[in-house]
């Protein structure tokens, strides 16, 4: 075994690795392919570039990423620090000036004598692992030679080159005042049946689908409002490799009116319970996971501005007020199958000294990238160690996080931090800040009965 660990991207999850790693007394070779050579994206010659917003989301308690921050903060995470002394006002969210983190964070690894920074792209992740533990931080826009390594020790199969998103809603936010269960044609009512016997038989159904019908004045008006929202702009290169795969809705529904009414808001083998007769749009919603607390939007993949799709999706009946777990995105997103893949640590199960972290896991945000960094540099102390692995508790973000990626799900698609993959609390609230504040309470608490044995493994 080598007489360091090394670590392959010097981005978040890369830089607080390396850092967590370098506290607990191990050296680390930490390779970055910059300044030599320069993804698509990135331009700055220094470590953990943030490239897209500055923002890194909610502070606040109630906040499934703002605990996320104060669990981080609670295990001394160094890129959670520096974001907080670099901070721009923001209202209620940690942003960042974005030069000046990043000027930090590469201060703060290069003077660690612990730490070699080695500004090369490295191709031969299997000859690294022979001799010693590495930790794949690659992050969404892995070179093409490193995805290659990647797909050779994980499988063809296993790896996907972009991030086609439908967004992801909570169900106790959706209205079954509207909404109903079922599965397409056992829904439809027999000539034979009377309205009552036929919504006794489809209650007693098991059905995979939530369905919000739609008449044709509800439809139309949520159809006019999508295809004149605002989108993102992509890189010349985001679009090649996007929409060869993948459709984005409100590009589709510009082909034509009726264009989604024949595709994945089709009607067909449905009627609505309120009045027993087929509806003129129905979208559907289907499970995201085992608890069944998140649903997802079928068939929304979408290019559309955050704000645009809270408003527009919003029109939809029955989600007038619904919760976004997470919101659809596409774009350049080079990830692995880690539900088949990894564990709970974001280690490899076919090969324990390979561990993975950051954006190409499946978690999706700076502080998610941020914080399977932790896991990952955390576990593969304790594997350099010869001591047990740390499993984080899923009533933490930390924690649920981990869970989620490694559990088998086989429409897996990347995650951020959210409340609706963490378990939920014994008494029924109705007041969500109340409920948050339960939820993020516990979490704190889990997390602090579980340090000791972390810092057993420093």
């Amino acid at each position: 075994m080598e007489k360091y660990i090394t670590i392959i991207g010097g981005g978040l999850a890369g830089c607080e690795a390396a850092y967590q790693i370098a506290q607990r007394g191990i050296p680390v070779k930490l390779y970055e392919m910059k300044p030599k050579k320069f993804s698509e994206a990135h331009s700055n010659i220094n470590l953990a570039e943030i490239v897209c917003s500055n923002s890194f989301k909610s502070n606040l308690h109630t906040n499934a990423c703002g605990l996320l921050k104060e669990e981080l903060r609670y295990l001394k995470s160094l890129l959670i620090e520096i974001a907080d002394e670099t901070q721009v006002p923001a209202g209620q969210a940690l942003a960042v000036d974005r030069e000046l983190f990043s000027e930090k964070v590469t201060k703060k690894i290069e003077e660690n004598p612990l730490i070699e920074v080695i500004h090369e792209e490295i191709t031969d992740i299997e000859e690294m692992a022979k001799n010693g533990i590495v930790i794949i931080a690659t992050g969404p826009l892995t070179s093409e030679g490193m995805t290659k390594e990647i797909s050779k020790i994980t499988g063809e199969d296993k790896l996907y080159f972009y991030d086609a998103a439908a967004p992801i809603v909570e169900k106790e936010s959706i209205d079954f005042d509207i909404a109903f269960f079922g599965n397409r044609y056992e829904q439809e009512k027999q000539k034979d049946e009377t309205l009552e016997q036929w919504k006794s038989r489809i209650e007693k159904q098991e059905a995979s689908y939530i369905n919000l019908p739609m008449n044709q004045k509800e439809y139309e008006n949520f159809y006019n409002e999508l295809v004149n929202a605002e989108i993102v702009t992509l890189h010349e290169f985001e679009k090649r490799e996007i929409f060869e795969g993948c459709m984005p809705i409100e590009i589709m529904a510009k082909r034509g009116i009726d264009t989604l009414r024949y595709g994945p808001l089709k009607p067909v083998g449905f009627d609505d319970p309120r009045t027993g007769k087929r509806p003129y749009a129905v979208v559907q919603l289907r499970q995201d996971n085992k608890d069944g607390k998140i649903y997802n939007m079928v068939g929304f993949q979408t290019n559309l501005k955050f704000g645009e799709q809270k408003r527009v999706f919003s029109l939809i009946p029955g989600l007038e007020n619904v919760e976004f777990i997470k919101y659809g995105v596409m774009h350049r997103n080079t990830y692995i199958n880690s539900t088949k893949l990894l564990d709970e640590t974001y280690n490899l199960k076919k090969n324990s000294n390979i561990f993975f972290a950051g954006q190409i896991t499946g978690v999706e945000g700076y502080v998610e990238s941020i914080a399977s960094g932790m896991v990952s540099a955390i576990n593969a102390c304790a594997k350099y160690n010869n001591k047990s692995k740390i499993i984080f508790p899923e009533t933490t973000i930390i924690g649920a996080l981990a869970k989620y990626i490694s559990t088998e799900n086989d429409k897996f698609q990347p995650m951020n931090a959210n409340f609706g993959i963490v378990p939920e609390i014994s008494e029924k609230i109705k007041d969500k800040k109340l409920k948050y504040t339960k939820l993020a309470d516990r979490s704190i608490h889990d997390l602090k009965m579980n340090f000791k044995i972390l810092n057993s493994n420093k």
